[in-house]
């Protein structure tokens, strides 16, 4: 079973995404900030994390690069689930080393599983 780490703060949102993500057959932890992504890939290994960037304290981009920066966790597939969508925003994510950037506005949660899954 593979292991996804979902990095939200929006309760809504961890509910609906926890739901289709373990519907799907995934095995599923949150994170609502940045500090609890880094207690959480110490403690145990996961496939990929599913990223927003608008998060209280520490933003996504920092998140993201910190992951990127730790040799343990270079290989981490990452994809950033957001709704920031300019252009600037979707290539800083790519060249930090997302794996794939995802507008939420832009793919209903089922959409957001199968990118997943193409991806895993």
């Amino acid at each position: 079973m593979k292991k996804i780490l979902l990095v939200e703060d929006d309760p809504f949102l961890i509910d609906i995404y926890n739901t289709k993500l373990k519907e799907t057959g995934f095995s599923v932890e949150i994170a609502s900030n940045g500090e609890e992504v880094f207690s959480k890939t110490k403690e145990r290994k996961f496939d990929l994390i599913v990223l927003d960037i608008v998060l209280p304290g520490m933003d996504g981009w920092e998140v993201l690069e910190k992951i990127k920066a730790d040799p343990k966790n270079k290989s981490l597939k990452v994809i950033v689930l957001s709704n920031l969508g300019q252009k600037e925003e979707v290539n800083k994510g790519l060249k930090l080393g997302a794996t794939k950037y995802l507008i939420k506005a832009n793919y209903t949660p089922t959409q957001v599983v199968e990118e997943i899954k193409k991806i895993l």
